[in-house]
């Protein structure tokens, strides 16, 4: 059992650069492995038709519902449980693991409520059109069973890092990722002795990799293998903790929730430019989703030393570490672009061989990807305030590049450059969005490093 064994990482002490790559090349592998197992997902779907691509496309703002209540209790979690172990409060980091398992199981059952009962309206008010809408009801209809399991793969994830311990994060991820991976062929296209279930196969594939490994990492958080010391008791609600959760995940989830708002105002915009545009965005969020996921895994490792260094009032290690880590990012994010800029049509032609899709997606391509470098340094501020416990500044300053700056922008360029205009719309709002979100992070570091106080947002 070494393999679980928890790294026992200094967050206080040991050389910023090494523990911020040590910290967050464990969830970079994991990222890196989510958006390859989409990448898989395309690929195979690609050989069943477009249609089945755009129902996965359709069917994505829902993906992120799920994904944004993991994520907004996984940070919140994280946040509080890092900033208690920095501050001694152990018993108060074991409560927080305990309610994160809570926290699963009430709204993964909500989550599949809701799925079973209102697929329709849900695909519909995302942007599904009658033409793929029974493609995406079969998808649907299957991988919201697994709701509970990738919230708490999320939640448990986020925790095994706040411990100082982001293997058993990577672990958690990548075992979830990879099930599914392999299954998709199988289950897609039939190989073996399996029927070829097209994209009911490739949600069956998702649930069956995140039921197991949900259960694996359940295990582990309650093993001797983790710093937690989870009791019956603290499993049973506790709004003290929920509350202090709550402070950094509810905005982390509102934050996602208007990511999943934004992906239905793209159904909806791109539906009128018909299958082909709808299955371009489909390529282009999981080609740019690799680097997206990698600038994501870092900003992960950020985090709980923010909140470790902040907890010990350790304030000019935590702006050391942000501005490595900024850096970093930055460098990853101009690479990345300078690649998909070069070699677009090879890797188009990787997931298709429709030569309207290629031709669609090659110049959309080209200009969506351009919105990595602007958003890079931004990943890295937000994951500093979510460090800090300051969720709601997080908030204001995302929600205020989806809602005040791209859903504008979304609106009004393909009036003027049509279907280009769709694909603008991101580079400019990010580049907007950098602008803002630097103003204010460079306010806090300067603030933090010079007196040890913080603003208020």
């Amino acid at each position: 059992m070494k393999l679980f064994q928890n790294q026992k990482l200094d967050l206080g002490s040991s050389p910023i650069g090494p523990l911020l790559f040590q910290m967050s090349m464990p969830s970079i592998a994991a990222m890196l492995m989510m958006a390859i197992y989409n990448l898989v997902d395309v690929y195979w779907l690609a050989r069943v038709g477009s249609k089945e691509i755009a129902a996965l496309t359709i069917s994505f703002p829902v993906q992120i519902v799920i994904g944004s209540v993991g994520v907004g209790a996984g940070i919140g979690a994280g946040s509080f449980a890092a900033r208690m172990f920095g501050a001694r409060r152990n018993d108060l980091a074991f409560r927080t693991a305990g309610q994160g398992i809570l926290l699963s199981v009430f709204f993964g059952a909500l989550v599949i409520a809701c799925g079973l009962l209102f697929p329709s309206p849900l695909l519909r008010f995302f942007g599904a059109t009658e033409e793929i809408m029974e493609v995406a009801l079969a998808y649907i209809g299957i991988f919201v069973l697994a709701a509970p399991f990738q919230i708490f793969l999320i939640i448990s994830s986020n925790l095994f890092r706040a411990e100082g311990n982001p293997n058993l994060s990577m672990y958690v991820i990548v075992f979830a990722a990879l099930v599914g991976a392999v299954l998709d062929p199988f289950l897609i296209l039939g190989w073996g002795p399996f029927p070829a279930l097209g994209i009911r196969g490739a949600a069956l594939a998702l649930i069956i990799g995140q039921v197991g490994t949900g259960f694996v990492a359940l295990a582990i958080l309650l093993s001797q293998h983790s710093k937690y010391r989870i009791r019956l008791r603290d499993i049973l609600p506790d709004p003290a903790v929920i509350s202090a959760i709550s402070q950094v995940g509810f905005p982390a989830f509102i934050m996602n929730i208007t990511l999943s708002i934004v992906f239905t105002v793209y159904n909806h915009v791109l539906g009128g430019f018909g299958p082909l545009a709808l299955a371009t965005m489909g390529l282009l969020f999981r080609v740019s989703g690799i680097v997206v996921w990698v600038l994501f895994g870092i900003g992960h490792g950020v985090m709980p030393l923010v909140g470790y260094s902040f907890g010990a009032g350790l304030y000019r290690r935590l702006d050391g570490i942000v501005r490595l880590a900024v850096r970093v990012s930055s460098l990853i994010a101009g690479v990345s672009v300078v690649i998909l800029e070069l070699f677009a049509p090879f890797i188009l032609r990787l997931f298709t061989d429709d030569a309207l899709l290629i031709e669609t997606a090659l110049p959309a391509l080209r200009i969506y990807s351009t919105a990595l470098l602007p958003i890079a340094p931004v990943i890295i501020w937000i994951s500093m305030f979510n460090g800090l416990g300051k969720g709601f500044t997080s908030m204001v300053l995302l929600v205020t590049r989806d809602s005040l700056l791209l859903v504008p922008f979304l609106f009004l360029l393909p009036m003027l450059l049509g279907l280009s205009g769709v694909w603008l719309a991101h580079p400019v709002s990010n580049l907007l969005t950098f602008l803002i979100v630097r103003y204010w992070a460079d306010r806090e570091l300067k603030s933090l490093a010079a007196t040890g106080t913080l603003f208020n947002v």
